[in-house]
């Protein structure tokens, strides 16, 4: 089984300080469910690993949480793609539990439930924090710059790369997209030019 695990804010919908609290504040990034369809064709499934403390802190309920996620299913599938499945951690940092990224749990209990090696399987991430957990979970670290990666300048994005070994940064899930499955029109070049690898 070909499996990708993506982040959710900053990777596929835009990142909001405040939380997205509501079906009408997921917002996809432009060009996010598109690549997600492309790697979706291409044989690939996705499942999403997001950390939702504010669920934990009072912030946003269960029923609000699933109807966010159920609009972001709806969307990918208008797009012609396809979300496996949402893990995601409601617990704030204070509670110490170990779903939580950058510890590697949820994505643990992912490679339990679809029986996969988690070394197999890239994790796109837009956070140090993110990239950590796919370390400690076995999984090729991707870093997108759509997110919270996109203000990094050089030296921020170095000290990254130094604390997480063999990462491959990318401009967005769309630079991903082209970087394993090629790009639409087939050209290797694009997808090399699209993303900027560190060994």
């Amino acid at each position: 089984m070909k499996l990708i695990i993506l982040g959710r804010d900053g990777i596929l919908n835009e990142y909001r300080e405040d939380h997205v609290k509501s079906p009408e504040e997921w917002v996809p990034i432009r060009g996010a469910l598109e690549a997600l369809s492309r790697l979706n064709h291409a044989g690939w499934h996705a499942v999403v690993a997001t950390n939702q403390a504010g669920i934990g802190r009072g912030m946003i309920d269960m029923a609000a949480i699933n109807a966010i996620h159920q609009q972001m299913v709806r969307l990918a599938q208008g797009s012609g793609g396809r979300i496996d499945a949402v893990f995601f951690c409601p617990h704030p940092p204070e509670e110490g539990c170990d779903c939580r990224k950058p510890l590697p749990g949820m994505m643990l209990d992912i490679g339990r439930r679809y029986g996969v090696d988690l070394h197999s399987v890239p994790m796109v991430a837009d956070t140090l924090r993110d990239l950590l957990a796919a370390q400690g979970a076995g999984c090729a670290p991707h870093l997108v710059l759509s997110g919270r990666a996109a203000h990094l300048d050089e030296d921020g994005l170095q000290q990254i790369l130094q604390q997480v070994p063999g990462t491959t940064v990318h401009r967005d899930l769309a630079a991903f997209a082209d970087h394993l499955v090629g790009s639409p029109r087939g050209s290797t070049a694009t997808a090399a030019t699209a993303s900027r690898g560190a060994a």
